[in-house]
């Protein structure tokens, strides 16, 4: 059982919903992002997604966009993005999910990725813009090295689609709260909901919901029909605002821990 199947039965057993921090690997720095890391582990997150900056991130709005522009700016490809995960990895047991658009992991090579991201302690790879009809070659590879692909799920999804996912899919799906980019949003879209309730027609998988959320509120909202809610864009955009090298964990650790519902009484 991978560590990311672990984290969710963990959550189960103890009738819990899970958090999942997403940021993009080197914004600001990659030291800076092995520590985030590491403090999103000891804040109690289910999982960690780290973002693979990107030239052309379609399926992210501004805020991400520019964390990517940012990090690309260091000059440093995939393979320092793993390595800081393998720093980080020997500090933190909570899983790490490699969040990447397809070109950069063609480029690396799927049979390296899938040893070298076995060996930096990656649990899972979330592939953006591969559908699942062309996924058959990173899901050996990744499946040699006893990792999870994670599929996105979107409201207009069909049901046949939405089968071959699920047949497909490891560790858990990611259901995407509405049509459009990533983003932080007024309210949870309803189509949510109801995503996550067709998506338990084909697979006992856990769902996780993203796109959208910001917020203890929102969080609370996701967790009364989904596993565990995902927040990026407002993690990364809190990171973009602060100045102050010195204090950015500390500050983006106490902005995570006041997204979990309930936080003020939550014992660390």
């Amino acid at each position: 059982m991978s560590r990311i199947a672990l984290a969710f039965a963990e959550l189960k057993r103890e009738g819990k919903k899970g958090l999942i921090p997403f940021i993009t690997a080197g914004d600001p720095d990659l030291d800076a992002t092995c520590e985030l890391i590491v403090e999103f582990g000891r804040l109690g997150a289910t999982a960690i997604e780290l973002g693979v900056p990107f030239t052309d991130p379609m399926a992210d709005g501004p805020v991400i966009q520019r964390a990517s522009e940012r990090a690309l700016r260091h000059g440093f490809g995939l393979k320092a993005v793993l390595e800081t995960a393998a720093r980080a990895r020997a500090q933190t047991t909570t899983p790490i999910v490699l969040f990447s658009y397809l070109n950069p992991l063609m480029k690396y090579g799927f049979t390296k990725l899938s040893e070298d991201a076995q060996k930096a302690g990656i649990d899972g790879v979330l592939v953006t813009d591969l559908i699942a009809e062309e996924s058959a070659e990173l899901a050996e590879a990744l499946r040699s090295q006893d990792l999870d692909l994670i599929f996105l799920a979107a409201p207009t999804s069909t049901d046949a689609r939405l089968k071959l996912i699920a047949d497909k899919a490891n560790g858990f799906i990611y259901a995407v709260s509405r049509a459009g980019v990533t983003g932080t949003r007024e309210d949870i879209s309803s189509e949510a909901r109801k995503l996550v309730n067709r998506l338990r027609r084909f697979s006992d998988l856990p769902v996780a919901v993203g796109f959208g959320i910001s917020n203890a509120r929102q969080v609370a909202e996701t967790w009364e029909f989904a596993d565990a809610a995902v927040v990026g864009s407002a993690i990364v955009s809190e990171i973009e605002q602060l100045q102050d090298r010195s204090v950015l964990v500390s500050q983006i650790g106490r902005f995570t821990r006041g997204l979990f519902p309930g936080h003020e009484e939550r014992q660390l």
